[in-house]
């Protein structure tokens, strides 16, 4: 674990990366971001953005001491639904996965390969463009925004769904004791192939082990998880 003054240094630190990265990103970017958004809107009817409220959290401190409060944000996301789409379906699916219930996944999922069934496949709701765009994680990009606006930051556990955190166990509420990030150590180590179990565990590996090298080092290897594309929906 690092100590009071290291912590300090390194959310220093963390928060100047990702207003540099981000920033940067966002504007040698800006003609993909706006040529995705036409062909979204092309594709289906509905706005290019969807924007979602997440629970995250922002690093306070009392009386010398670092807590962190638990606060709702917009998400931003390219829109890979139809316009409009309800949310039920997914909600069922999140159940299933933290009450561990085998049945509904299977049931909900098909035959999908190992890989695959702990994310919702073939969801109706998803469209043409939507499908490309979430097997390759491009509708992540306007997340770039919340991080440049200190929402999230460019690493760190994935932002929850508020039915999701009603639903958490005291061991669960621990991904939650870090900042919510673009991407992180479940995206780079297992994506969508693991149960909702070991995601927890391994978010929790990295709110105790947080560091600036193994930011860099989750950075580094972030794309070539992207270019395999394993668990991707």
């Amino acid at each position: 674990m690092l100590k009071r003054w290291q912590l300090r240094l390194y959310f220093v630190m963390k928060r100047l990366l990702d207003m540099v990265l981000a920033g940067t990103a966002l504007i040698l970017l800006s003609p993909v971001l706006l040529t995705i958004a036409i062909i979204i809107r092309l594709d289906s009817p509905g706005r290019a953005i969807f924007a979602q409220e997440r629970v995250g959290v922002r690093v306070k401190a009392r009386n010398g001491q670092k807590f962190w409060e638990i606060r709702p944000f917009i998400v931003y996301k390219f829109r890979t639904m139809k316009q409009d789409a309800r949310s039920d379906i997914h909600q069922k699916f999140v159940t299933a996965l933290i009450q561990r219930d085998d049945q509904t996944i299977t049931a909900m999922n098909g035959k999908a390969s190992a890989d695959k069934k702990f994310k919702l496949q073939d969801d109706p709701r998803v469209t043409r463009m939507g499908k490309f765009l979430r097997q390759t994680s491009i509708d992540e990009l306007p997340q770039l925004w919340n991080v440049f606006r200190g929402d999230m930051s460019l690493v760190g556990p994935r932002p929850a769904l508020a039915y999701e955190v009603d639903m958490y166990s005291s061991k669960h509420l621990r991904r939650l004791e870090a900042q919510p990030g673009l991407t992180g150590m479940w995206q780079v180590a297992a994506r969508s192939q693991v149960d909702f179990e070991t995601m927890v565990d391994l978010d929790i590996q990295y709110v105790e082990n947080q560091s600036l090298l193994k930011d860099l080092a989750i950075l580094f290897k972030t794309p070539f998880a992207v270019l395999k594309g394993k668990g991707a929906a």
